[in-house]
C-alpha cells in the first residue's frame, strides 16, 4: 500500500450514498474536500458534519465539495442527514476499504482499551492530488480551517 502523503496521488476510491456512487474520477479537475468519521448521529460527528453543513455555500464558491465517509449504511446516513439537516454527501465504506486505503483505520485506546477504529481525518484533494492532510481531527473549527486552506491553494 503506498504511504499517503500530501503532494501524492489520492487512492481511487468509490463509495455508496443515497444519491449514487461518489468516484474519485467524478471530481477530476475539481477541488473535494474528503473527511472520514467513526460514526453517525454521535456528538463529534454531528457537529463536524453540521459545521461542514454550514460552510457548504463558502465551499461551492471556491469550487470545492464536502463529502463525509463513514462505515454506516446509507440508510444510516440518511437518517442522519435527515435529523441534522445536513447538505454534505455522506458516503458509506461498510467494509471499510476506502478508509483503509486513506489509512484512516488505526488502533485507537480508550479506557486503557486498544481497538481498531476510524482516525477522524480529513484530506483536501485538487485534481487527483492530495493538496493537505488532517490527522487526529479536533471537531472545533475544523471546518473553517479546511475552507481557508482551500481557498489558500
Amino acid at each position: 500500500m503506498s504511504k499517503i502523503t500530501e503532494g501524492a496521488a489520492a487512492p481511487d476510491f468509490q463509495l455508496e450514498s443515497a444519491d449514487g456512487p461518489i468516484r474519485l474520477v467524478d471530481f477530476k479537475g475539481k477541488t473535494l474536500i474528503l473527511y472520514f468519521y467513526p460514526k453517525d448521529d454521535t456528538t463529534g460527528c454531528a457537529m463536524e458534519a453540521q459545521d461542514f453543513t454550514a460552510l457548504a455555500p463558502e465551499f461551492a464558491k471556491v469550487g470545492a465539495t464536502v463529502v463525509g465517509a463513514s462505515k454506516d449504511s446509507v440508510k444510516s446516513h440518511e437518517k442522519f442527514a435527515g435529523k441534522y439537516g445536513l447538505t454534505v454527501r455522506l458516503g458509506s465504506d461498510p467494509e471499510g476499504a476506502v478508509i483503509e486505503r486513506f489509512h484512516s483505520w488505526v488502533e485507537k485506546k480508550l479506557y486503557g482499551r486498544e481497538y481498531m477504529g476510524i482516525d477522524r481525518s480529513t484530506f483536501l484533494i485538487q485534481d487527483g492530488v492530495i493538496r493537505r492532510i488532517w490527522r487526529k481531527v479536533k471537531v472545533a473549527g475544523h471546518a473553517q480551517a479546511v475552507l481557508d486552506a482551500v481557498k489558500a491553494l
